[in-house]
């Protein structure tokens, strides 16, 4: 666990998921590929929470409400010769934005990849987001020439 005085930072419980879900609506009600679906999105954190090769990060506000979160997904790069991070769903309640907390939430990510010997940390994010790609930039992620595709 982390904690900057203000917020505290953790693995999901169980209990975090309503919150998380309501995080998810926020998320994906900017986001063009994807959809609002409570039961979707419930389904989805109890999955990653089972894997043994994922973890979700959930920032707590003093009071103990979940006010952020991050999913990581573990898989084998054979460009890097080794394991990296997808990271997704990163989103910060609207009420705690510009308060410090995606910046927290971001550096406590990168201590736990770096105390793992994860050899790279890649996200997705929607292109029209500016705000959040700029935020991003802003703590030292760079755009990349890949290209996300998917098949359904």
């Amino acid at each position: 666990m982390s904690s900057n005085g203000s917020y505290t930072i953790s693995s999901m419980q169980r209990s975090d998921i309503d919150k998380m879900v309501d995080l998810l609506r926020q998320l994906f009600s900017i986001e063009a590929d994807f959809n609002v679906d409570p039961d979707k999105q419930r389904r989805g954190l109890e999955l990653l929470q089972e894997s043994e090769a994922a973890e979700i990060f959930v920032v707590r506000s003093a009071r103990q409400e979940v006010v952020a979160m991050a999913t990581l997904q573990l898989v084998v790069s054979t460009a890097e010769g080794g394991l990296v991070a997808w990271m997704e769903d990163v989103v910060v309640d609207a009420d705690h934005r510009g308060q410090g907390v995606g910046e927290f939430l971001l550096s406590h990510i990168n201590r736990w990849v770096e105390s793992r010997g994860i050899k790279r940390v890649q996200l997705v994010a929607d292109r029209d987001n500016r705000s959040a790609i700029e935020f991003y930039k802003t703590q030292g992620w760079q755009e990349i020439n890949l290209n996300v595709l998917r098949h359904q």
